[in-house]
């Protein structure tokens, strides 16, 4: 357990201080990110307090769906909001058009790396990865429907109250499945070990049998 929390937390600081890194570029955030800047813009709070704020309330959502919360899941709640907090704290907010870029993709690469760090601590999952199995566990839903419906649905609330959708939004959108494909084997024991014996069981099925 201690050496699953010792992965976990950083993971969860450093999902936060990713999340930064992109709201610092200003070219465009992921759905829940526009979602929370968008209210921030009509409320005192900051935008890492409202991630925290967000997530308890989609975390009631859970309570319809049947789904029970981790470890894992009330630490994502609490900690990755104040990571976003220190990150905007601690950088710049860049002008030139080029830096930007590197701040966001810097942002988008730390965020898959931590997503891997977090989610192989096996310790529950966050409430926003919760709602979309538990919608597709409650009612038949495949994931990406599910997903999909919610986010786009979160993105238009997100934008229509004033949050950073750009272009940095759609890349987000198309490239961190194919980055966390790479990084949940890199630092999850269980995804690397089935990702080996499912390789080790293809050479089988491909070596001719004598």
């Amino acid at each position: 357990m201690l050496s699953r929390l010792a992965r976990l937390i950083p993971g969860l600081l450093l999902y936060g201080i990713a999340d930064a890194f992109m709201i610092r570029a200003a070219v465009g955030v992921d759905s829940w990110t526009v979602f929370a800047q968008g209210v921030a813009q009509h409320t005192p709070l900051s935008i890492g307090l409202l991630t925290n704020v967000i997530g308890a309330a989609v975390l009631l959502l859970w309570i319809p769906l049947r789904q029970r919360p981790g470890l894992g899941t009330v630490l994502n709640i609490l900690l990755v909001g104040p990571g976003i907090d220190l990150g905007l704290w601690l950088l710049p907010a860049p002008e030139a058009l080029w830096l930007r870029i590197v701040f966001f993709t810097t942002g988008m690469l730390l965020l898959a790396v931590a997503s891997g760090i977090y989610i192989g601590a096996h310790l529950g999952p966050g409430p926003r990865d919760g709602l979309m199995t538990g919608i597709h566990k409650r009612f038949g839903t495949p994931i990406w429907i599910g997903r999909t419906a919610v986010e786009l649905t979160v993105l238009a609330f997100g934008w229509l109250l004033g949050g950073n959708v750009g272009l940095g939004t759609v890349a987000f959108a198309l490239l961190i499945g194919p980055l966390c494909g790479i990084t949940l084997p890199l630092f999850d024991p269980v995804a690397r070990r089935a990702a080996r014996e499912t390789r080790e069981r293809e050479v089988a099925e491909a070596t001719p049998r004598p």
